[in-house]
């Protein structure tokens, strides 16, 4: 298990339980390394400061007492935000209709980027993207990166979901 899988498991059963879910754990750095922890709310509702400072607070004094970071480091909380990252299968079922970038890990026909539509999901996992007029499927295990794209689409459809 990936090192920031295993803080992420350590941490999610108390965020849950506040009412939000975890989008993702990532540290970047060298020297200070920066431990981000991505998240939104379960209600839907655009997250705040001080929904991040709540979770801030959790998620430090769970990290004082597993310590799983040698040296020092920044703990930063964050909302996923519209452009989202797209990090499990079923946010292809969720943002489907929306606009994404994916970054694969293997070539498909020489190609690794893709930008389209999501059409969303098959029953054996596969992503499917309307990508330049043709659809295009690859194992959602193949996904390197991937993110929402911020369009004018989304930003309306936000803001009607949160009238």
């Amino acid at each position: 298990m990936e090192f920031c899988e295993k803080i992420e498991q350590e941490i999610t059963p108390s965020i849950v339980d506040l009412g939000y879910d975890i989008v993702r754990v990532s540290l970047q750095g060298n020297d200070v390394k920066t431990l981000q922890v991505m998240a939104e709310r379960q209600d839907g509702i655009d997250m705040t400061v001080d929904d991040c400072e709540t979770i801030s607070r959790t998620v430090s004094a769970l990290l004082d007492v597993i310590d799983p970071i040698a040296g020092r480091y920044v703990l930063e909380v964050s909302s996923p935000g519209l452009d989202r990252p797209l990090v499990r299968a079923s946010d292809y079922a969720r943002f489907k209709g929306d606009e994404a970038k994916i970054e694969l890990v293997h070539d498909i026909n020489g190609r690794k980027r893709f930008k389209g539509e999501i059409l969303g999901l098959t029953d054996d996992n596969q992503v499917r993207l309307m990508c330049e007029g043709e659809e295009v499927r690859f194992p959602f295990s193949d996904i390197f990166k991937a993110k929402l794209i911020l369009t004018d689409a989304l930003i309306k459809k936000h803001q009607s979901q949160h009238l």
